[in-house]
């Protein structure tokens, strides 16, 4: 079976443990342990009923409840069959510009999205350079083109965590001609610490935003994202699309998560301790680097190949990391594990410890 180029591919994991999915612990998929919130399975099991209608084609309602979640009108928003979904198109419009300038190392499917309209793409690499914490390299000596230039990142960044202050990310808006900002893993964080450049939407109509629903609340299997934008722009992705991207289902569990207080909160609370823990156990492991993380995973530096320690761990332990493989500049020395429960990270953290001593 083929080495997969994203995390969470429980069937190859199983098939080299030898043992079912079920039993893999899996790390690799950037996933909220804590859900789904009994808010989504309420409101699948209410809406079943609906499954012998179509689904509004507009999504009204699951436009206006993230319009209230956001303080924007429903138009300024395009619900999606996850994100990348929606990636899709904003790669559609990147590719109209005569430069797209990519942030790596970047998300394979960015390069998916951009080769599917045949983009030029020029890589804006990280700089692994610095002590604490990657920096930008923001040495673009095309910007006097700038009606012709586009760029696109993830906030927080994956696969390093860095966030990004709203501070560095406003002047590329007076630079590019369309700045896509991915922040999939911008819920992670506490409003009071979040960097999103949403509330800039409506001064730049340049700007597009692209939202995950599935991270945060543990719903991968249902693919719900959204787009925030200008109207005239979502109009655009919206005509290019099939019809009813989003089911009934997964439309309803996202009007009633934006609902769930209590559900953010309680993620918020896990999250900080349970990320201290992951970072301090790895960083007490021979030969393994952590780096300081905004999101809800940890970027690993590896004295070993990854791709052994992977295949050690799973066969010895039946826990599954992500190898960075499908990011050419970390390569076989890195690998990302996403945070979980206390009682999970310290299983990872002791069956590497096993391994690597």
């Amino acid at each position: 079976m083929k080495r997969p180029t994203h995390g969470g591919n429980l069937a190859w994991a199983a098939a080299l443990a030898g043992c079912s999915p079920a039993s893999i612990l899996d790390f690799s998929a950037s996933i909220n342990p804590l859900g789904p919130p009994q808010s989504a399975i309420a409101a699948i099991k209410a809406h079943l009923d609906f499954l012998r209608a179509y689904p509004d084609p507009n999504y009204y309602e699951l436009r206006l409840a993230l319009g209230l979640a956001h303080s924007l009108p429903p138009d300024w928003i395009l619900p999606g069959n996850g994100s990348a979904e929606l990636l899709t198109w904003a790669g559609w419009d990147l590719a109209k510009l005569e430069v797209t300038c990519l942030v790596t190392p970047a998300f394979g499917d960015y390069w998916r999205a951009l080769r599917a309209f045949n983009a030029n793409v020029i890589e804006c690499p990280l700089d692994f350079s610095a002590e604490v914490k990657p920096i930008l390299n923001m040495r673009f000596e095309i910007l006097d083109q700038k009606s012709k230039i586009g760029l696109i990142l993830n906030n927080p960044h994956n696969p390093t965590g860095f966030l990004f202050s709203k501070e560095t990310l406003l002047p590329l808006l007076e630079q590019f001609a369309l700045v896509v900002v991915d922040e999939a893993f911008m819920d992670f964080l506490p409003p009071d610490q979040q960097q999103s450049l949403i509330p800039l939407v409506t001064e730049f109509s340049n700007l597009a935003i692209l939202r995950s629903l599935t991270k945060f609340y543990t719903m991968p299997g249902l693919r719900l994202g959204y787009a925030i934008a200008h109207p005239d722009r979502l109009n655009r992705w919206q005509t290019m699309r099939d019809p009813w991207p989003v089911n009934t289902l997964a439309a309803a569990a996202g009007v009633a998560v934006l609902q769930d207080k209590e559900f953010q909160q309680q993620t918020w609370d896990w999250l900080t301790p349970a990320k201290s823990q992951l970072f301090e156990g790895m960083e007490q492991l021979p030969g393994l680097r952590p780096y300081e993380s905004a999101a809800n995973f940890l970027l690993v530096e590896s004295e070993h190949p990854t791709s052994q320690l992977q295949e050690k761990l799973l066969k010895h332990s039946k826990i599954l990391i992500r190898d960075c493989l499908s990011f050419p500049e970390l390569g076989d020395r890195y690998f990302r594990v996403a945070v979980r429960s206390v009682a999970d990270n310290q299983r990872l953290i002791k069956g590497l410890a096993e391994i690597l001593n």
